[in-house]
């Protein structure tokens, strides 16, 4: 009997699928399509581990069992490569990045090449490709017309070491989510998009995507809409009313009369105009000065930690009118104030929210109670800490009684204010002080001003440079190439010069899965018409990280070009799955530092390519986080091995007396083809494997198995395990490949149950249980009853007086006791 060989078996049909070009995508719009999409890897220079394939097993499983669905499908792959991970390994390995990013492409996609998946290579695209890149500035070029591109010169995170500006999503905490470093603010010229106007739209339509949970409640929190009111607190000093007034933003406008001091952000234009102006009567501006110096070595999330002491200073001369009750409050500095969230002033009101609640407790502020959940108890009790829920108003006028909610409203309009909406989500900081990036497609003219490239210009590419190192003064490596940087203004014809920073790594995977559709056209990014086909992503998989970095941008990018007409729908992914880390051994994450990656290569040498897919999907829920373990391969590859010899385990037609066992092991057959199909579905892979599992083992026992089913079974492993499917299936004939095959259907006759257990009593106590045929009729039952060993010794010598019989469910033999 020959012996299974996987490497023989998989380099076979490998090579074969490639000659074929098996997996092709081939439109044909008379057919149902289905777009399944991997996150497409940036390409490091380690190479894979076997955490990497994970999510690319799940979609290579789902696109198979699609297309035997007689679905359509797409299913690509392609390179992120533009961004600082690429440029940061080419100089640690002192490599251009463009010769790094191609080794390094390779090296992914044999590996990747070795494991069998079914991607259509013909769609391949690569960030870095100048064919590629000209539509990502063209998309940008078109946000620059519609206003959404501006320039801008406000502090951002600064990384020292990256030496490049950061937005806030590629953060972690208030360090470099690079290379762990800890941010400054740092004022430098940047590219900005305005994505905060897609921040209502973006949380609405949440509502409709099939995504986890966590991932839209994720988004939700960073997007972070807050309801609340502006209201106009007057500013005077000792000897008159100023003429600025303060405009605050507080989402608790119920309870105005109860604020007792207001805070300043420390980078608030009053503030600083205050400091610098000789005429103010500001008595402190040293101090003040002080303070605000220090507040910049700290990063945004240091200045919000909720757990940190509080600390502040007052603008000792000037005091806020609460416009309220009139009386005048003094007005403090204090970190945990933003310029950038609401108006970078608050109007604090210590019983009613905690982080003012102690602040008022260090610097002696009073905390006036204006809401009691006792009400109408004329007192209320003395706060030990601040009371954040609702009730009814006290100590506030003629809103006294009212329920805090109705006067949210009903204040804000009293002291002549409005109501305003405002969210956490901040201006995408666009541009990179470095040199591996898309060209921002932008001129600037002493004459024009900032000129766009025309269309028909781009790309623009990256010059080829020997020296790309990162300058650190807030310029790109760029700046110094003169003879890149200086152009005729397109404009009026005069001297102008390139913008030198560049775009950040996230602006291609911002629409890079329109590309996929329509990857060799040079004439538009994507045809409308192929688009409409093929859009949305039915199903997209990757890592939880991406919930609120480029699931957010590619979502806003989405929407723009919707605007403009360039594509059909609203959102780019229709269902979104994430996927659960796989940990080394010791539990920690696979890194080259820890010395505890696992390359896969050496898993399918070992083992073969179809056992370390078997395996990945077989270790738990896809969703978990679960430590690798090469022990546990074996299990998977013995029952690779057991199907193998289950080949000749077959029979044309079975013999007369088996055709109860028969049954049953069709019934298993079809019961498996049903749970494997629902798993597929919903991503239980470790569940489908398990079934799988049971009817080899019932078909290994069995003492006939039919060609026909065993084909079936094929047919449900084909998209686990492609290699092992389509050798056997060949070996039985079969011209056409076993991934070219319909689904097997499963016949709801067959997976119903057709036996019990029938209950067997002597005189109504319980002597027996054994397996019966559903709708077995009495005189049956009773035959096969006096024949059970465990009844026989009950009645002997005993005579029947009678059987109750209940169908499907007991027999009792009623008998003389003597």
């Amino acid at each position: 009997m020959k012996s299974y060989n996987p490497k023989k078996i998989e380099e076979k049909w490998q090579k074969e699928w490639k000659k074929q070009k098996l997996y092709k995508t081939v439109e044909n719009k008379k057919k149902p399509k289905s777009y399944v999409l991997d996150m497409f890897p940036y390409p490091s220079g380690e190479g894979l581990h076997v955490g990497h394939p994970k999510g690319y097993i799940a979609t290579d499983i789902y696109s198979r069992y699609k297309k035997m669905n007689g679905y359509n499908i797409l299913h690509p792959m392609g390179w992120d490569a533009f961004g600082l991970p690429a440029e940061n390994y080419a100089l640690k390995n002192k490599i251009h990045p463009r010769v790094a990013v191609k080794k390094n492409i390779a090296r992914f996609k044999e590996q990747l090449e070795k494991i069998g998946f079914n991607y259509d290579w013909e769609r391949e695209i690569n960030t870095t490709d100048p064919k590629y890149y000209k539509w990502t500035q063209w998309i940008f070029l078109r946000m620059f017309k519609k206003g959404l591109a501006y320039q801008s010169d406000e502090p951002i995170n600064w990384c020292p070491s990256c030496k490049t500006g950061l937005a806030n999503e590629d953060l972690e905490g208030n360090q470099c989510e690079r290379c762990g470093t800890v941010v400054e603010k740092k004022p430098i010229r940047q590219w900005v998009l305005k994505i905060t106007e897609y921040a209502e739209r973006m949380l609405k339509d949440l509502d409709g995507l099939d995504w986890p949970e966590s991932i839209k409640e994720s988004q939700r929190n960073w997007i972070g809409k807050s309801e609340g009111a502006l209201i106009k607190f007057e500013l005077k000093t000792k000897n008159e009313k100023l003429k600025t007034d303060m405009e605050v933003f507080t989402t608790r406008p119920d309870t105005l009369f109860g604020a007792s001091y207001c805070v300043l952000a420390p980078e608030h234009p009053f503030v600083n105009e205050q400091i610098r102006n000789p005429k103010s009567e500001i008595r402190n501006k040293s101090e003040i000065q002080k303070y605000i110096n220090k507040t910049k070595t700290k990063t945004e999330i240091e200045r919000v930690d909720g757990t940190k002491e509080k600390t502040g200073v007052e603008l000792k001369g000037i005091k806020a009118v609460n416009p309220a009750n009139n009386q005048e409050i003094p007005i403090f500095i204090a970190d945990y104030a933003l310029a950038h969230y609401g108006t970078g002033a608050i109007m604090a009101v210590p019983a009613h929210d905690e982080r003012d609640f102690e602040f008022a407790k260090k610097y002696n502020l009073p905390s006036i109670q204006v809401i009691c959940q006792f009400y109408p108890e004329t007192k209320c009790p003395i706060l030990d800490n601040a009371y954040v829920g609702g009730g009814k108003l006290v100590a506030s006028g003629k809103f006294d009684g009212m329920d805090n909610e109705k006067a949210k409203s009903a204040i804000t309009k009293f002291v002549g204010g409005k109501m305003k909406t405002t969210y956490k989500l901040r201006d995408w900081v666009f541009s990179r002080q470095r040199y591996w990036g898309e060209p921002i497609p932008i001129i600037h003219c002493e004459k024009c001003g900032i000129v766009p490239v025309p269309e028909k210009d781009l790309p623009v590419e990256l010059p080829n440079v020997k020296n790309y190192e990162p300058t650190g003064t807030g310029e790109s490596p760029l700046a110094g190439i003169d003879e890149w940087v200086n152009v005729k203004c397109p404009k009026c014809g005069g001297q102008g010069k390139r913008e030198t920073n560049t775009m950040p790594q996230w602006a291609g995977s911002s629409w890079y899965y329109l590309r996929y559709i329509d990857s060799h056209n040079d004439k538009v990014f994507v045809d409308k018409e192929k688009e409409k086909y093929w859009s949305p992503v039915d199903m997209y998989v990757g890592g939880a990280e991406h919930a609120t970095r480029h699931l957010i941008y590619a979502r806003f990018w989405h929407k723009f070009l919707y605007d403009i007409g360039a594509v059909n729908y609203k959102e780019p992914f229709k269902r979104l799955q994430h996927v659960g880390l796989i940990q080394a051994s010791d539990g920690r994450k696979m890194s080259k530092r820890y010395n505890n990656v696992i390359n896969p290569d050496d898993i399918v040498k070992a083992y073969g390519a179809d056992t370390l897919r078997l395996y990945e999907m077989f270790m738990g829920p896809f969703d978990q986080a679960i430590p690798w373990s090469s022990e546990s391969m074996v299990g998977l590859r013995r029952f690779l091995d057991k199907i193998w010899k289950l080949q000749h385990h077959l029979a044309a037609s079975p013999p007369s007396e088996l055709g109860n066992s028969v049954f049953k092991l069709e019934s298993l057959l079809h019961k498996t083809i049903k749970k494997v199909e629902e798993d597929i579905e919903n991503f239980k892979f470790n569940t489908a494997i398990s079934q799988m599992m049971i009817l080899a083992n019932e078909m290994e026992k069995a003492e006939f198995v039919s060609k026909n089913n065993f084909e079936m079974f094929l047919k449900i492993l084909a998209p686990f395990a492609p290699h092992i499917a389509e050798e056997l299936w060949n070996e039985f004939g079969n011209k056409k490949s076993v991934h070219l095959a319909p689904w097997p259907k499963y016949d709801t006759e067959k997976i119903k149950e057709n036996t019990f257990q029938l209950v067997a009593q002597i005189n109504g106590k319980v002597r027996d249980t054994f397996e019966a045929r559903i709708g077995i009729p009495q005189k049956e039952a009773e035959e096969l009853t006096l024949k059970r060993e465990n009844v026989k010794k009950w009645i002997v010598d005993k005579s029947i007086k009678k059987t109750i019989f209940v169908p499907d469910k007991l027999i009792n033999i009623v008998i003389n006791s003597i």
